[in-house]
Parts: C-alpha cells; structure tokens; sequence
C-alpha cells in the first residue's frame, strides 16, 4: 500500500542572520535538514535530531520544543499525500559534513532567501520563529 500520510521533522538553524539549508531529496527546493518519521518508537524531537545528524553530519540543541507545523499535499502517480512538517528552532553543534543524499547546501543570508526556491515551508516557519 501506498503511503498517504507522510510526518517529516528537523530542525531549523539560523546563525549571524543566516540560515543552514540544503538541497535533498525527490525536489529542487531549498530545505532544512530533516525528514520523513521511520521509526515511531522516536518522537518528533529525536527524529530531527537524527535527521540532522545523518544529513549535515552535526548535532543539534534545541531551542525550543514547542513546534512548527506546516501541512502541504503533493499529487503522485498512486494519488493525493499528505505531508505534515515539524520544525524546531535548534542550535547547531560542529561542523557541517553533509550526507551522500546532499546535493548542495549553504548558510543563506535570511535578507536573501527571496531569491532562492525555497520549501514552501521555509518563510512560514521563520516568521513563526521571529526570523522574519
């Protein structure tokens, strides 16, 4: 059976008014780090965490626990999915060593994003932050 519900978490990092994006998956969106739930013996916060690390090679601290929720749908050829995405503001911890799935990331001036393709997540959730 085909997925029609897909949970997605990571965290958002900013630093000296940039913020760390980068460029995976199935898109060519700009994205945070992060991704699709696959284990839900993990919560929301753990899934980040673990996305983080496996996609940017850092750890992260985070902020704040209290969650942005974004609900976007996509049309694939078996029908319509559900994509809810959950970010949290985090703190990062080393040095980026992204992942083999990384095409191409970048800190991107927050006063620049505009003309980058952004996850239609991106904007949203750096308001909800105060970032914007």
């Amino acid at each position: 059976m085909d997925t029609k519900i897909i949970i997605a978490s990571g965290p958002v990092i900013v630093e000296d008014g940039k913020v760390l994006l980068d460029e995976h998956g199935d898109t060519d969106y700009w994205k945070f780090c992060g991704g699709e739930v696959q284990d839900f013996t993990h919560d929301l916060i753990e899934n980040a965490k673990n996305r983080a690390k496996e996609e940017i090679g850092v750890d992260v601290e985070i902020l704040d626990e209290t969650p942005f929720i974004f609900h976007t749908t996509k049309v694939k050829e078996y029908g319509r999915v559900d994509y809810l995405v959950v970010h949290f503001l985090a703190k990062r911890i080393g040095e980026v060593v992204p992942g083999s799935d990384i095409r191409e990331w970048a800190w991107i001036p927050l006063n620049e994003l505009r003309a980058h393709k952004l996850a239609p997540s991106i904007m949203p959730a750096l308001k909800h932050f105060k970032f914007q």
